[in-house]
């Protein structure tokens, strides 16, 4: 049983090249490699009383691992991490978000697979006792091993600092999903943010009385991804031309994980700070809520609004939003049920309506963060299979986007009212044959300034790249004025000069 879980655990990518397994990494990682699978046979065999299936059902564990970390790296360019099984009652729920990458011929053998292991299970189970009872002794005798082994030296000092894939091709990936939920765990809250006591210059003029903030699904400029002039996009064209600031989001994930650059537009803290939390920092948003944008614009008198077309339990934005200091949040029940020949998400210009009239009914400084849907993957055309047809309904669909910008742009100047729209991409799409996980990432974003009397005002032009909790900090600083000095809460890809990120863990 260890013998065959080495070799599925070697089959995982990434791999070293030109090597079956990765018997020859460190001695640490077999250990706990070994000693995992050890609780796992333990637990089994503790369930079924025989040795045999006890082996076999650790082993398909194992496989299913492995089978979905290699389906997850093919189609977002990441192995499988410990936060993803936090989304398993999510997958179910919700299940095109996550099965796009599984073919059709891989659904029929896990169904067969899994009608041949009920009929396994029901004719190999042992009634004896003793068998049950020397499993579960073996599954604790591991256990208690493994706890030892956890509190030494030589794993106290591994995987410090997240660096996923150059530790799963050191330790392989049971080992590595350990100390990375072990690591993740011993990760503190930091001290609540406290802007009453930061010095910061006057604001440019001027200053929003609006702001409208808008993550645009799977956003991402046509030219960067086909490298075709034909297919620049006319309100990102424009935006950029008159923008106050715009450049390059340079957002972590690819093909998924809005809730990365979500966090980081909306909480301002950068991957540095946030450590093994970067994986999935809604997993810990509650202890950090004192930094989300709403929280610190809520001291000026500001109010704040979350528009999200869509099940609002996801990610848990109905609890982390609240705590995060929006007073309202409108969800899916806010928008008018999609006409059953329609697409699978409220569009762009459902969003953009709704938007605009929560905009025209601000009274007093009001913040409107909106996350579309209408461009979610998969990318279903009926017009042509494949790779092209795919590609032509992603373009058809982020063209509607890009309407929602100019939109919304021509809606806030008619409104007579000094405002600030920010428009993002979340990350760019995964379309196999077209996207490639392994290249660029970064989507575009703009900034655009309105005075009171509905006139764009001049940026100081050029492109300025950000990351997303740098730009967090972009739109803080056109409302309070940038930070003076270095004792400011303003962290995005880089400390400030001089300054120290400290990652602390709990044993």
């Amino acid at each position: 049983m260890l013998a065959g879980s080495l070799l599925l655990d070697g089959r995982v990518r990434p791999r070293p090249p030109g090597r079956l397994t990765r018997v020859g990494r460190g001695a640490t990682g077999l250990w706990l490699h070994g000693l995992v699978m050890t609780v796992l046979f333990g637990l089994f065999l503790a369930a079924t009383g025989s040795v045999p299936l006890g082996a076999v059902l650790a082993l398909a564990c194992l496989a299913l691992f492995a089978f979905a970390s290699n389906a997850k790296h093919a189609m977002l360019g990441e192995p499988l991490l410990f936060s993803d099984l936090a989304l398993v009652a999510g997958m179910f729920r919700h299940p095109r978000f996550y099965f796009t990458a599984v073919a059709r011929w891989q659904w029929v053998v896990a169904s067969l697979a899994g009608g041949a292991l009920a009929a396994v299970l029901w004719l190999l189970f042992v009634p004896a006792i003793l068998p049950h009872l020397l499993g579960l002794g073996l599954a604790l005798a591991a256990l208690a091993l493994l706890a030892g082994l956890l509190r030494t030296a030589p794993v106290r000092a591994l995987a410090l600092v997240p660096d996923m894939h150059a530790d799963l091709t050191r330790h392989g990936l049971v080992a590595t999903l350990l100390l990375y939920w072990l690591r993740w765990r011993g990760t503190i809250d930091p001290p609540p943010c406290d802007p009453a006591g930061q010095r910061r210059a006057a604001p440019a003029a001027p200053v929003p009385e609006l702001i409208v903030v808008v993550q645009c699904e799977s956003y991402a400029d046509p030219v960067d991804l086909t490298g075709d002039p034909q297919w620049a996009l006319p309100g990102l064209t424009a935006a950029r031309r008159d923008a106050w600031q715009w450049g390059q989001l340079d957002v972590s994930g690819f093909g998924a994980y809005t809730m990365r650059t979500e966090y980081g537009v909306l909480f301002g803290r950068g991957e540095a700070e946030l450590g093994f939390r970067r994986y999935d920092p809604f997993l810990t948003a509650l202890g950090e809520t004192s930094y989300a944008l709403p929280a610190r614009l809520a001291g000026s008198g500001w109010r704040s609004v979350f528009v999200h077309p869509h099940d609002m339990r996801f990610y848990d934005r109905d609890r982390i939003m609240p705590a995060s200091g929006f007073d309202h949040l409108i969800g899916e029940d806010g928008f008018a049920p999609m006409p059953s020949d329609g697409g699978r998400y409220v569009t762009d210009r459902a969003m953009a309506a709704r938007i605009a009239m929560l905009a025209d009914q601000a009274d007093g400084p009001t913040l409107i963060y909106g996350v579309t849907m209408e461009n979610h993957g998969p990318w279903d055309s009926e017009e042509a299979a494949g790779a092209d047809g795919a590609r032509d309904s992603y373009l058809r669909l982020v063209r509607n986007g890009d309407a929602m910008l100019a939109d919304l742009s021509a809606r806030l100047a008619q409104l007579g009212r000094p405002a600030l729209l920010v428009f993002f991409g979340d990350h760019r799409p995964s379309i196999p044959g077209v996207t490639d996980p392994g290249g660029a990432r970064h989507t575009p974003y703009v900034m655009l300034r309105f005075d009171g009397q509905g006139r764009l005002a001049p940026g100081a032009g050029g492109r300025t790249d950000l990351s997303p909790a740098e730009l967090h900090h972009a739109i803080l600083d056109a409302v309070h004025g940038p930070c003076v000095h270095t004792g400011c809460v303003h962290t995005g890809t880089h400390a400030p000069e001089g300054d120290d990120i400290e990652i602390r863990f709990i044993p």
